[in-house]
C-alpha cells in the first residue's frame, strides 16, 4: 500500500478498500463543499473558527475540480452518518450563516435512506483535463474561481498534505453539539460520489432539555440572546 492510500486510510476511510461509509452507515470523514461560484474566502473563516474557537485540528482543503472548495474533517472513529450531517449543519450555522442554500453541500447525506458520501480525493474530472485535489492553506486562495488542478496530482505531494492533518479529538467533537435526528438509514448499499439534491434546511424538534442549545444555535435570534444562552447552557454543564 502506497504512503498516500495509509494517510487516506488513517483520516477518512471506514473500509479496507478506502471506502468513506461501511455496512453499518457510519463515516470517519465530514465533508463540507462551498461553490457555485468557488471562494475561498468565507470557508477559510469556517476552517480558522473550528481551530480557534473549538481547538479542533485544521481540517484538509480541497479544490472539487470544477466549481468549489471543501474541507474535509476526521474523526477519529465511525460514527453514524445522520450525527456527522447534522454536525456539519451546526458548522453552516455557526460559520456560514449568509452563504446561499445553492452554493453549499455537505457529505454524508442521508437520502432515502441511504447514505450519500463525496468523491475521493483526488480524482480526474470528466473529460480527463482537471483534477480535484488537496491543497496547502497559503496555497487555496490561489485558485480563485478555477477550483481545479491542470496537471494530476502527484501522490506523494498529496500524502505530505494529508499526514500534516490529524483527527478531531472526542472532547473537542463534543464542543459542537447538533440538535438529535434520528432518521431511518439504510446502510446496505452505501453510495459515494453522488451528487445529492440540496434538502430544506430545517430544524429538527428539540427536546425541552436541548432549549438553550436551539437558542443558541438559531441564527435568526438576536445575537445577545444567543450569547447568554450559550452561558447558561456552559453553567449547567458546570
Amino acid at each position: 500500500m502506497d504512503r498516500w492510500n495509509d494517510e487516506w486510510q488513517r483520516l477518512y476511510a471506514v473500509r479496507e478498500d478506502g471506502g468513506l461509509v461501511d455496512e453499518d452507515g457510519r463515516v470517519r470523514a465530514g465533508v463540507l463543499e462551498l461553490g457555485r461560484p468557488a471562494d475561498w474566502r468565507p470557508l477559510s473563516q469556517l476552517w480558522q473558527g473550528v481551530q480557534a474557537d473549538l481547538g479542533w485540528p485544521a481540517p484538509g482543503i480541497a479544490v472539487n475540480g470544477s466549481d468549489g472548495y471543501q474541507l474535509w474533517f476526521s474523526l477519529p472513529r465511525a460514527v453514524p452518518a445522520p450525527e456527522v450531517e447534522a454536525l456539519l449543519r451546526e458548522l453552516v450555522r455557526r460559520y456560514l450563516p449568509d452563504a446561499a442554500p445553492a452554493r453549499l453541500r455537505w457529505w454524508p447525506r442521508v437520502q432515502g435512506g441511504q447514505v450519500v458520501h463525496a468523491a475521493h480525493v483526488p480524482r480526474v474530472m470528466p473529460g480527463g483535463e482537471r483534477w480535484s485535489a488537496f491543497v496547502a492553506p497559503d496555497l487555496a486562495a490561489v485558485f480563485g474561481d478555477e477550483a481545479a488542478l491542470d496537471l494530476p496530482p502527484g501522490n506523494e505531494a498529496q500524502a505530505e498534505l494529508l499526514a500534516r492533518l490529524q483527527s478531531i479529538q472526542p472532547d473537542h467533537l463534543a464542543r459542537v453539539q447538533p440538535p438529535p435526528q434520528s432518521p431511518a438509514v439504510r446502510a446496505d448499499r452505501p453510495r459515494e460520489g453522488v451528487e445529492a439534491p440540496e434538502p430544506a434546511d430545517t430544524v429538527a424538534q428539540q427536546e425541552p432539555r436541548q432549549f438553550l442549545l436551539a437558542v443558541m444555535n438559531d441564527a435568526s435570534v438576536d445575537m445577545a440572546l444567543r450569547i447568554e444562552a450559550a452561558k447558561a447552557l456552559l453553567d449547567a454543564r458546570a
